[in-house]
Parts: structure tokens; C-alpha cells; sequence
């Protein structure tokens, strides 16, 4: 109410506000000597209050909510919560329990759920097979508890429910919720579903919304299946329903909204809290019944032949894979901070080097350029490409000189005076008519990414890349000089710069500096994405371990990781610092890795029966070579009379082989052979061959005819694939999980479709692995920690000898081959 105003109107509505006339008798008149009377305007200054209204789609949400109360039944004290267990456990036991929880105390999207995150309540709806729900007493058929303010003694109550393995639960998103309350020393079991897995499962692409508890409870097509007496209410969002208008500065409302934190919600709005928060295990319910329904369904076809329904594939495969998954979650990697911290300074000073090198180099150019920001695009454009061409606007160019902001960095206080904290900078083009490589596609300007820039440089050796010449010689040539790069300068070659900046002298200096500007970039990444992610708090925790996100909610059904992605750790050659060796096992233990050698080529013979595959896998040995030699018939002269070897394995007393191995003498023909294989098998076609190769679309149709030519099988399928697409919108796995193409669209789909069977396959045969002898490695003292799609990481005891052949004998079936890569064990202390 407003204060000194006889309205009652709401502060935020302004137009409302009556302006207050009054007449004042001693105002003196224009003549100033009478007294007459005036009409004047009383200002009335409301007091604002403190908070903001509901959005109108916030309020039409409470309104809908507001009806699950009464069918909740709220737990918030130790005695109501031994009584509830008492009857979960007993009475409603064999019933399906769907579970939620609400969490305060994380940033979902940066950390970990293992050590991170708090429960403030959660809920429980169940119903039996039937889908007769649970009922409580009094019409409560949903148990809402409240740990905030219950307290986690009330969480704890419930231990004998969570970990009892007999009594089936289901959630949606599963490895997230079981961590969160594992946090509280409850360690979850009796996974029953994950409703984001099924929907997955019925629907790989889908196209209209998203896997989130949200878009599915919300699609009629998803929810068609749900029985009479579930709940068919989906799923409000909690922006939806607690978003608050933001209030400005001035005190008026704006446009941008805002929520609350979980516990003032939880406290402050207590019953519509209540009301959304078991809503969400009222959903998952309906959600798991109706997409059990369709997947009951919906056949499953094993190799071929019919095996049963898709949901009897989640129950054998799918489901005990997610808790499997949700176990390496939280084992997690032991990694040594200490290590990456010690590279860490190397790659910064490193970095500090390169920058320093190409300011020096572009400084001697553009004066401003030592001040200018090395990691800015725009600033590197505008040093090498100021003056083009203007493609949007014909006869018009990007202005020579511009102007920039930069930090204004090393300044000091001078005469008391308090320094700027930004500087001016004016940077101008310094080379003329330099190629452009490639141009954005909106704005047509030159691009500056790595690609361009290492074209632009050459191939510079990376050692000798951080030192400019600062003599003002010649900028001709130098080859009578005694310059310290003249070796160097033999080895190398110059990109484009060197020919734009004059050759000689000046030409080098330029592709050197440049090429100091790749590395920047590189070890820029390399730090940003690897190294300080690594050392983060928000993905480990007490003990040192980071624990990743694996996901198999996926469209190709491939394993993927994030938060952090550590099956994306920089390759081997790319792996500058050693990034790989911080990740240890603790003492008195050894990292292995099994690796399927060429698996996806493996599966690509079995499923298309081709006979010249199979019989170069029988063979053994190097199988691109083998192909190399299919392919080209002066190859196979070559072998046939014996002046190349396919592979050769030394003898005593050998140093050398008697003639040359194919793969050196024919190094050409093998890698185009070797990148057919893996193209094929993911599925690339012949335009993305010739933008591979660059060659012309007939060349590129030429050399896949030879790879063909004894390997028609592989045709025959991929024919098969395409059509069986074309045909169901979805092409099957040789497990029988589908994947579906909703619009059969040539470009993507044509590959996608002979992708899929084998990508899947891959992840389906690895993953069959890890779950029938899971229990087998465990007794042997073995702990898989990581899977990548290719390869299983596991921890070993050292002292346990029988470690390794137990590995061998449970693989060994699979077709794989070992690769065993010891890394280092760090000692305590």
C-alpha cells in the first residue's frame, strides 16, 4: 500500500497511480500583491517493496501444481520416516518405486555429483505391475521428505529402502541421483531404470525436443502408452514455476527473470515446492510405464533372427550397463596435481616465449602491435589483412588502420597519478596482398584460425620457432651469411607469408613468427582444456580422484564422457607436456589398458561376410598393407616376387630385413589404403574422399572402385543398409538396437546408416564384456575406471601376477588383441 494515499494499488503497477490535486489559498497571484488560490500537484513516493511478482507464466503454472498437494504425503521428522520405511519395505516392497531428488550446494553443469551436492528432499511414487499405485492413508499416494530442515538424520532413515538390491527403483537420470545421495553415505541399490536410457532406446533422434524429464512427460507421443490410473500431468520446469521478475535499478520490474536458491524455495514457498518437487517422481512413474509399453512392443531382432522385445534388450544389456557406469563414476582416475601443476609452468612460460616472439616481430611493422592481444582474431586480422576487399559491399575495403582496448598491462603509477586500467592501441595492416586462405561464412572476412595460420607459416620445426633475427640486414638473400638458421632454413617449408613479406630475410622472420603464433594457440588449448580443467576442485574430490560424467544416452549409442571428457586426452604425438602420465594409480597398483586393435574393422567383415577381410584378419599381420596390395597389382608384383616384405619378424642375430617392408616402399599406396578402411567403415563418401585427398571427384570414385574390386560383399551390405533406411527410417545392430532417421536426407543419412551398425557394435561388444565378467575382475582384484570406445582402462594390483591372464581369458573370445601400457604409480608422500 502506498503511504499517504488513500489507494490501494500494487507497487509494480505504476500506471495506476492517481496524481492528488489540491488548492493551496496562499499563493500569490502573477501581480504579487493579491492572494488567490491555485490548483497544485502533491507528489506521492511509494515505498518499493522487496520482492518482485511471479511471471503470468509462472502464475498459470501454480495454479495447475497447486492440486498435487493433497495427494503428498510430507515426511519431515525421524518418527514419520521409520514408519514409511517400515511399509516400503514390507508392504509395497515388490511394488516399482520412482525416485527424485531436489539438490542445493552444486553447479550441475560444471561439477561432479560425486562429493558434490546436497539433498534438500526427495520423493517417492510406487505402484505395482499393474500400475496400482501406492497408497499411504488418506488418498496420499506420493512421499514428499524434507532433509533440509528434517534433517539428514530423516535422509538417513531411509538406508534399509536405497540399499536394499530387492526393492526395484526407477529414476531419470539415475548415475546423477545415486551420487548425490551417495554423498550422504548411502550407497544406492536395486536399479531398476533409467527413463532417459528408455526413451533413448524407443527413440534414438529425436527430433522435437530433447531426453529431459521436461520434453518427454510434455510430449503426447511419448506418454500415449500411460495407464488410466498414473498421473499424465508432465513435468514444470522450475524456471516455470518460480521465475521472479527482476527488479532494476530504478525499482521498477524488468524484462529479465530470476530464481531463487533450492533452500529459500524450499522454505519460503513450501507447498508449491512440495507440489513440484513430487511431481517429478510422479512423471518418472508414468514416463518408465509408458515407454515400457511401447518398447514391450516393439521386436527385437538378435543377428537376424527375432529374440523377444526391445525391453527384454534393456533388462539383458542397457540397464546393468547403467549401473555399471554409475560404478566407474564413482572410482573415478587418481590423478597427480602436483605433476600438472609442474607442466603447467612450463606451458605458460612457453607460452610467454611465443608471445613475446611474434610482438617483437610485428612490433618492428606496427609500433602498437607489442601492446596488442595475441589470442584476439580481430587484431590478428586486421595486422594481416587490413585493406581487403569488402565482399559485402562491392568496391569497398576493411579499413588499413583501427583502433583497439587492450589491458593496459605493466604500467606504473607515475606522479601519483592512478594508471588507466585499459590502453589505446591503433593497429595497421603490415603485408600486402597475403593469401587469403579461407573467409568466414557470414561476414566473408579472412579467416585467422589454426589452419590458416599454419598454411600462412609453413612447416616451421617447433624447437626453432621462438627466435627472430633482430638485425635490420638485407631482406634479401642470405645464403652467403653465416646465419645460426641456415640449417634450420634447409629443413623447413615456408607457407604463403614467406613470398607476401619479400622471401629472404624478411620472408623467414615473417613464417617463424607466425608459426610462433600457432604455437600460442596450441598451447593455449593444450593449458585451458587439459591442464587447469585437471586440477580443478569441481570435478574431484577429497581423495584426488576426478570423477567424469559417462553417458550412454547418445544417438549412435557410442560411450561419451564429460565433465571432464577424458576420453578426449590430446594423442600421443600431440601430447607436448606428457599429459597422459598425470593420470596414476595409487600405490601398490598399475594402469593397463586392453585395446580391441581395429575392432570397428573387425565387425565391418562379420557383418558383410566378406571373404577377402576375414581371410586377411586369419592371415595376421599388417592388415592396411594387406589392402595396399589388393588394391594395386604393381604392389602385389612387388610382393609376389619378393623385392617388398608384407611384415617381417627378426630372428636372432637380424638387424634389418632382408628387402624393404611394403608399408616403407609403398608408403603412399598404404596410407590412402589405410585411410579407405576407416572411411568405409564410417560410413565417408567419395566427396568427402576428394576433399581428403583434394583431387577431383573421379579420382577419388577411381581409387574406391580398386578398394571394391575384392571386396563386393562390403557393396552388397552397404546397398542393403541404405535401402533398409530408405525403407524403415531406422537400420538395426547386430545386438538389434535400432537407430532412426526420421527424414531420409542423402547427405547425412546415406553415411549415418553404415556408420551406426558399426559404431554401435563397437560400444555393444566392449560393453557386453564389461558386464558378464565385471564380477570376475573384481574377484581377480581388478577395477575398470574408464572405458573409451576402443579400449578399457583398468586398474591392476601389482602383487595380484593373476591380474593378467585373467584379463586374457575373459577377452581373449572378442577377437583383441593387448596392448599393455604401464604408467607410472605415484608414491605416497
Amino acid at each position: 500500500m502506498l503511504r499517504g494515499s488513500n489507494l490501494e494499488i500494487p507497487w509494480h503497477d505504476v500506471s495506476n497511480t492517481e496524481v492528488i490535486l489540491e488548492l493551496n489559498d496562499n499563493v500569490l497571484c502573477d501581480d504579487k500583491k493579491k492572494k488567490g488560490k491555485k490548483l497544485g500537484v502533491k507528489k506521492v513516493v511509494s515505498s518499493l517493496p522487496t520482492k518482485a511478482s511471479f511471471t503470468e507464466e509462472s502464475v498459470k503454472a501454480r495454479k495447475a501444481l497447486a492440486g498435487i498437494y493433497d495427494k503428498v504425503l510430507v515426511v519431515d521428522n525421524i518418527e514419520s520416516a521409520r514408519s514409511i520405511v517400515q511399509v516400503l519395505t514390507t508392504k509395497y516392497k515388490s511394488y516399482i518405486h520412482a525416485c527424485d531428488t531436489e539438490v542445493a550446494n552444486i553447479d550441475v553443469k560444471k561439477e561432479t555429483p560425486v562429493g558434490h551436492g546436497q539433498v534438500t528432499c526427495f520423493s517417492i511414487h510406487s505402484a505395482n505391475s499393474d500400475a496400482q499405485v501406492a497408497d499411504f492413508g488418506n488418498g496420499k499416494t506420493c512421499i514428499w521428505v524434507d532433509v533440509l530442515d528434517g534433517g539428514r538424520d530423516v535422509l538417513r532413515e531411509f538406508a534399509p529402502f536405497f540399499e536394499d538390491p530387492s526393492i526395484k527403483k526407477v529414476w531419470h537420470n539415475y548415475s546423477f541421483d545415486s551420487h548425490i545421495i551417495e554423498n550422504h553415505g548411502i550407497k544406492v541399490a536395486g536399479f531398476h531404470a533409467d527413463t532417459m536410457h528408455l526413451a533413448r532406446l524407443w527413440d534414438s533422434s529425436r527430433t522435437n525436443g530433447g531426453y529431459s524429464l521436461e520434453r518427454l512427460t510434455n510430449d503426447r507421443s511419448v506418454m500415449d502408452a500411460v495407464p488410466e490410473n498414473l498421473t499424465n500431468a508432465g513435468k514444470t520446469s522450475m524456471k516455470t514455476i518460480f521465475s521472479r521478475k527482476k527488479v532494476r535499478k530504478d525499482g521498477f520490474e524488468g524484462k529479465d527473470i530470476s530464481i531463487e536458491p533450492v533452500e529459500k524455495l524450499q522454505r519460503e514457498d513450501r507447498e508449491l515446492w512440495i507440489c513440484y518437487s513430487s511431481l517429478d517422481s510422479m512423471s518418472t512413474l508414468s514416463l518408465y510405464e509408458s515407454l515400457k509399453r511401447k518398447l514391450q512392443a516393439k521386436d527385437w531382432i538378435f543377428d537376424g533372427c527375432l529374440r523377444g522385445k526391445m525391453y527384454d534388450f534393456y533388462e539383458e544389456y542397457w540397464c546393468p550397463f547403467g549401473a555399471l557406469l554409475a560404478k566407474m563414476e564413482t572410482e573415478g582416475m587418481l590423478v597427480d596435481r602436483g605433476y600438472l601443476s609442474e607442466i603447467e609452468k612450463d606451458a605458460v612460460a612457453e607460452q610467454e616465449v611465443a608471445t613475446n616472439t611474434f610482438r617483437k616481430w610485428a612490433s618492428k611493422y606496427c609500433p602498437d602491435a607489442k601492446y596488442m592481444n595475441v589470442s584476439s582474431d580481430t587484431q590478428i586480422r586486421q595486422l594481416l589483412y587490413g585493406g581487403v576487399e569488402n565482399r559485402h559491399k562491392s568496391g569497398e575495403t576493411w579499413p588499413l588502420n583501427k583502433t583497439f582496448k587492450v589491458p593496459n598491462e605493466g604500467s606504473v603509477d607515475t606522479e601519483g597519478k592512478k594508471t588507466s586500467k585499459y590502453r589505446t592501441i591503433k593497429l595497421c595492416s603490415i603485408v600486402e596482398d597475403l593469401k587469403i586462405v579461407k573467409r568466414t561464412k557470414r561476414s566473408r572476412l579472412p579467416q585467422v584460425n589454426g589452419y590458416v595460420l599454419s598454411s600462412l607459416a609453413g612447416k616451421i620445426p617447433t624447437e626453432h620457432i621462438y627466435t627472430v633475427d633482430d638485425d635490420e640486414g638485407d631482406d634479401g638473400d642470405t645464403s652467403g651469411s653465416e646465419d645460426p638458421k641456415q640449417e634450420i632454413d634447409e629443413n623447413s617449408s615456408y607457407g604463403a607469408a614467406y613470398e607476401a613479406f619479400g622471401g629472404g630475410k624478411k620472408g623467414k622472420e615473417a613464417c617463424h613468427a607466425i608459426a610462433a603464433l600457432c604455437e600460442i594457440r596450441s598451447i593455449r588449448s593444450l593449458i585451458s582444456t587439459f591442464i587447469r580443467p585437471l586440477q580443478g576442485d569441481h570435478i574431484s574430490c577429497v581423495e584426488g580422484r576426478i570423477h567424469c560424467s559417462l553417458n550412454i544416452n547418445t544417438e549412435t549409442g557410442r560411450l561419451s564422457a564429460r565433465t571432464p571428457n577424458l576420453q578426449n586426452q590430446p594423442a600421443l604425438e600431440k601430447d607436448r607436456y606428457k599429459i597422459r602420465q598425470a593420470f596414476v594409480a595409487a600405490p601398490g597398483n598399475s594402469l593397463i589398458v586392453a585395446d580391441y586393435g581395429q575392432l570397428e574393422l573387425r565387425i565391418l567383415a562379420h557383418l558383410t561376410n566378406c571373404k577377402s577381410m576375414l581371410d586377411a584378419f586369419k592371415a595376421g599381420g599388417d592388415f592396411h598393407s594387406r589392402t595396399a596390395m589388393n588394391m594395386y597389382q604393381h604392389i602385389r608384383d612387388a610382393v609376389e616376387e619378393k623385392r617388398v616384405l608384407l611384415e617381417w619378424h627378426p630372428q636372432p642375430g637380424q638387424e634389418k630385413p632382408p628387402v624393404p617392408l611394403l608399408k616403407y616402399a609403398f608408403g603412399a599406396e598404404r596410407r590412402k589404403a589405410k585411410m579407405l578402411n576407416f572411411s568405409i567403415a564410417y560410413g565417408k563418401t567419395p566427396f568427402g574422399l576428394t576433399e581428403d585427398w583434394k583431387v577431383t571427384r573421379e579420382e577419388a570414385n577411381d581409387t574406391l572402385k580398386l578398394w571394391y574390386r575384392d571386396r563386393k560383399e562390403v557393396s552388397a551390405w552397404q546397398k542393403k543398409q541404405k535401402k533398409l533406411a530408405q525403407e524403415k527410417c531406422e537400420v538395426y545392430t547386430l545386438l538389434g538396437r535400432p537407430r532412426h532417421f526420421p527424414k531420409f536426407d542423402a547427405g547425412h543419412i546415406e553415411r549415418a546408416v553404415i556408420n551406426a551398425p558399426v559404431q554401435v557394435l563397437i560400444t555393444s561388444r566392449v560393453s557386453v564384456v564389461m558386464l558378464h565378467y565385471f564380477l570376475n575382475l573384481i574377484s581377480a582384484g581388478i577395477f575398470l575406471i574408464l572405458r573409451e570406445a576402443q579400449q578399457m582402462l583398468l586398474c591392476v594390483p601389482c602383487l595380484r601376477s593373476k591380474g593378467i591372464p585373467v584379463l586374457r581369458s575373459l577377452v581373449g573370445g572378442f577377437c583383441c588383441r593387448f596392448v599393455f601400457c604401464l604408467y607410472k604409480t605415484m608414491h605416497p608422500g
